[in-house]
């Protein structure tokens, strides 16, 4: 019997990601799911999975009764944006016995998980949230360096092709704290900063120049206590275009002032008036992360890594763990039942090794 994977928003971009790459699997049974079943029966339908696909309509709101008929083995979440959204989606589908994963990228949402921790292990199944390039693959690079040095410092961030699928989900969770306070590690202390401030700029291998600002992520509260030595620490991400970058530093000044409200009350309207830079812009993003710590010797160690993507292949990496939790659980390979924030879980090389195939290439200084 194959292994049925239910994924939430699966016709939209980040869905779309994982339903491809798991649709040639023979041990899986995919079922595209939405609030269209039009639209979800004729994408599954375009997949020419090795197991028929179907669609079917489920309601993130109220998602129970549509995951009972399912009765899926694994629900993938991938309907943004978390920033507003509780648990009820895992919640049902800890009551169908089916294991859970998301993409979430929304603080609170995944730091908070584990109060489902007690229902997942009575029911058996593993939840796993923030199955994402944070913190999944960035606790990943600081695993890894903190295995030969003191991780002190790091720096890093996420550069966004201009052409490239941008969902208004993504949109509006970026938006809602453009802006906005938040707390991150800064020279010993939890310092406030605001969304999209902290101007500054990368020059990347291949890329060139990006410009970056603050982003509320669950690592800012995740990893100081995961790395002990750690002082400080900086997430940013930006727009590769730098005058619709600058466009959004000075509207976080007016949401800052008062002056303007939270934008992600205009995600829709923005998000289309950022296509229009397109033909500006490029289908290359890019990742880097720069840490800082203290060797075995007790002198200063410093590691420098850049993910560069190409063709728009770019949004498949934060896809890159719930693929792999599917095919691993297809395979009948066991994830400890519980729920919690996606750490400890994807060694780095597996999570790059995953990326073979893709025009992705990452490099260490």
């Amino acid at each position: 019997m194959s292994f049925r994977v239910a994924i939430l928003g699966g016709y939209g971009n980040f869905g779309g990601y994982v339903a491809r790459a798991l649709a040639p699997n023979p041990d899986i049974e995919l079922v595209i799911c939405g609030r269209d079943e039009g639209k979800a029966n004729a994408f599954a339908a375009e997949l020419d999975a090795a197991n028929p696909a179907r669609g079917a309509v489920v309601d993130i709101r109220e998602p129970e009764a549509a995951l009972r008929a399912i009765a899926p083995d694994l629900v993938i979440h991938t309907v943004g944006p978390f920033q507003q959204q509780d648990y009820r989606v895992a919640q049902a589908a800890i009551r169908c016995g089916a294991h859970y994963c998301d993409l979430a990228d929304a603080r609170a949402f995944v730091c908070g998980i584990g109060t489902l921790d007690a229902s997942a292990r009575l029911a058996d199944v593993a939840v796993i949230a923030g199955a994402s390039s944070v913190p999944c693959l960035t606790a990943a690079y600081l695993d890894q360096a903190s295995k030969a040095m003191t991780v002190e410092h790091v720096d890093y961030g996420i550069s966004a092709a201009q052409q490239t699928n941008r969902g208004l989900g993504t949109a509006s969770a970026i938006l809602s704290y453009v802006g906005r306070p938040f707390t991150m590690l800064r020279d010993g202390a939890m310092r406030r900063v605001w969304g999209w401030q902290g101007l500054h700029s990368r020059t990347y291998p291949e890329l060139g120049r990006r410009w970056f600002g603050y982003c509320d992520i669950p690592d800012l509260d995740l990893f100081p206590q995961r790395y002990p030595d750690l002082k400080s620490m900086r997430f940013c991400a930006g727009h590769e275009i730098a005058s619709l970058h600058w466009g959004t530093w000075l509207l976080s000044w007016g949401v800052r002032a008062g002056v303007l409200p939270r934008l992600d009350r205009w995600a829709g309207a923005l998000l289309r008036a950022s296509f229009l830079f397109g033909p500006l812009g490029s289908d290359r993003s890019g990742f880097h992360m720069f840490i800082r710590g203290r060797g075995a010797d007790g002198q200063p160690v410093e590691r420098r890594h850049w993910i560069i993507a190409r063709k728009g292949h770019g949004p498949n990496i934060p896809c890159m763990p719930a693929i792999l939790f599917a095919r691993k659980l297809a395979a009948g390979d066991a994830i400890a039942p519980g729920a919690r924030p996606c750490l400890d879980l994807i060694a780095l090389d597996e999570y790059l090794a995953a990326l073979d195939g893709l025009d992705i290439t990452a490099i260490d200084e």
